[in-house]
């Protein structure tokens, strides 16, 4: 949004305006006040990593988000209120984001009933990953990661030119005769566009997963270590500091999405150091499968560095996230399916190796100490002070 306004010689200027937005999260008897607390304010992160201002949130208290506009009618018509008090005010409400993954369905009556623009967390998180890719690599997987969410909600996207009958002939529609087709028709073409599509982005991953391979096998027999960690904990900050490099890093979320990976030398022991994309907390399952290319660089590792943002509140379920998203990572089921997805030694062998995870070593390294003892009383600095000089 731009602004315009009038200088001194009567010039007209235009100042960028940031998209102001409304957060939407629910409380549920798995989801208690605080934690919703702390995944809205999670997800003002990433609304202003993406480039918007929150301007207000909005929690409802449910046994379950419901199946058709994720919210009570109530609540959906409290915060359409709130928008229409607010542009009678002249500011303009930009976007509602919803904490949680929405459907079609929910997206279509959302925005029917709040006429704004609809987001939930994982169109935000794809939002903000299509403006951090820089490789090719980090493209094709964003945007086929893109398709894949956008595939199953086409349909909301053409309610304009859905039939305005039923069927004719055995159906019996009556009226119908002339008005059978257009939403359909294109609803059937725009689906076959997309796989085709996601067909050629998956064939381009493959060939750059087989590029990626024949670099791993010409770093020679050197030790590999990856750097992993929740988002925003200072992966990409210590990789500087090691590598003495200049890895792009900010407080921002995601601010690297591509793999970087550095020759570092500590005590005349040479090895080649990593930097990985960073993890967070409901990350739709589809996400983690289109970026399974670019975290190689973990399942190759020699061993793993888990980075931990100490200074953090909830330093303790961050680390539990990266843990489990690591070990699914890990699964010898997992990889065998990606290199040989229709082997049948690999059929056979996928009840027995369901639940065996590779092991490779790895390290916890608590990050930002110096915040961590301005946020924390003096008695709980020295535990953890003892605790990391008795590791």
């Amino acid at each position: 949004m731009r602004e315009f306004k009038e200088n001194r010689n009567s010039e007209i200027i235009t100042e960028a305006q940031a998209e102001t937005a409304i957060l939407v999260g629910l409380i549920t008897p798995n989801q208690n006040e605080r934690k919703t607390t702390e995944y809205l304010d999670e997800l003002e992160f990433l609304t202003t990593t993406a480039g918007a201002v929150t301007v207000k949130r909005f929690t409802q208290r449910l046994t379950g988000p419901s199946s058709v506009t994720y919210l009570g009618i109530g609540k959906l018509q409290e915060i359409r209120a709130y928008i229409d008090q607010e542009e009678e005010a002249e500011r303009e409400i930009g976007m509602v984001i919803f904490d949680d993954e929405l459907s079609a369905k929910q997206l279509r009556n959302i925005e029917k009933e709040l006429r704004v623009k609809i987001l939930d967390r994982t169109s935000l998180i794809l939002d903000i990953f299509a403006m951090r890719a820089q490789t090719a690599s980090a493209k094709t997987q964003v945007e086929l990661a893109q398709y894949r969410y956008m595939l199953p909600r086409l349909q909301r996207l053409w309610t304009h030119l859905e039939r305005q009958g039923g069927g004719s002939g055995s159906g019996g529609g009556k009226g119908s005769v002339g008005l059978r087709g257009p939403g359909e028709t294109q609803l059937e073409l725009d689906r076959r566009i997309i796989l085709n599509r996601m067909s050629l982005l998956k064939q381009r991953l493959a060939e750059i997963d087989r590029q990626k391979a024949t670099q791993r096998s010409n770093r020679g027999r050197m030790i590999r270590v990856a750097l992993v960690g929740y988002t925003n904990v200072g992966k990409s900050t210590l990789m500087n500091l090691l590598a003495k490099s200049e890895v792009f890093a900010e407080n921002k979320l995601f601010a690297t999405l591509d793999t970087t990976v550095r020759k570092v030398t500590i005590d005349n022991l040479p090895f080649l150091l990593s930097d990985t994309v960073g993890f967070i907390r409901k990350l739709p399952h589809h996400l983690i499968e289109s970026f399974k290319s670019t975290l190689d660089e973990v399942r190759e590792a020699d061993l793993l560095v888990h980075v931990v943002d100490i200074s953090h509140p909830n330093f303790e379920e961050q680390y539990a996230v990266v843990e489990q998203t690591i070990s699914e990572l890990l699964t010898r089921e997992a990889i065998q399916q990606e290199k040989q997805p229709w082997s049948k030694k690999n059929q056979s062998d996928q009840k027995t190796a369901r639940n065996e995870v590779v092991d490779i070593p790895r390290i916890v390294i608590f990050n930002k100490l110096y915040s961590a003892f301005k946020r924390y009383n003096f008695a709980f600095n020295i535990c953890i002070a003892l605790s990391l000089l008795l590791c």
